[in-house]
């Protein structure tokens, strides 16, 4: 790593969360954001979901993708407290999981778009994009890669 990579890290001399992995986050959770969205419009539930998701099938599967990207953030929140140790492993294989809820994202996008029969729709086409841009980040982030070799048992132990 050179110094000019020196704002990647915190007070504490670890490497920062990418504000990119936060952005994939979010795009992976965005059927959990539509839900609690919809938890706020007390007579109009349905209807907010179904603009979003027109197939009951199609929002289920975006919440469950979903959860593995809100476990993703659990392991980031998890590694800047330091505890607990036993989930390091799990932290070292963060673009190993990354790339599989992307993939899956992916997969789900070409399945809602079979049921329009493969036409054009913007929407659709934004979502591909910045699942493009997402691979693309994950393949080629120095960042990202620091990042999620960074957590280590001999790190903690120097801290505490």
């Amino acid at each position: 790593m050179s110094f000019s990579n020196i704002r990647w890290l915190d007070d504490k001399g670890r490497i920062k969360p990418p504000l990119f992995l936060y952005l994939i986050l979010i795009f992976l959770a965005r059927g959990w954001c539509v839900f609690i969205l919809s938890l706020t419009q007390a007579g109009q539930r349905d209807g907010l979901v179904k603009l979003f998701y027109p197939l009951k099938d199609d929002f289920i599967a975006s919440i469950i993708v979903g959860s593995i990207g809100l476990g993703i953030y659990f392991l980031v929140t998890v590694e800047r407290r330091g505890k607990p140790l036993w989930l390091i492993p799990v932290f070292s294989k963060l673009k190993l999981l990354l790339f599989a809820s992307v993939s899956t994202e992916f997969a789900l996008i070409v399945i809602r778009l079979s049921h329009i029969d493969y036409q054009f729709s913007w929407i659709y086409a934004i979502e591909i994009l910045i699942l493009f841009w997402g691979i693309i980040y994950l393949l080629k982030s120095k960042h990202l890669k620091y990042y999620s070799q960074g957590w280590t048992i001999d790190r903690d132990k120097k801290t505490e």
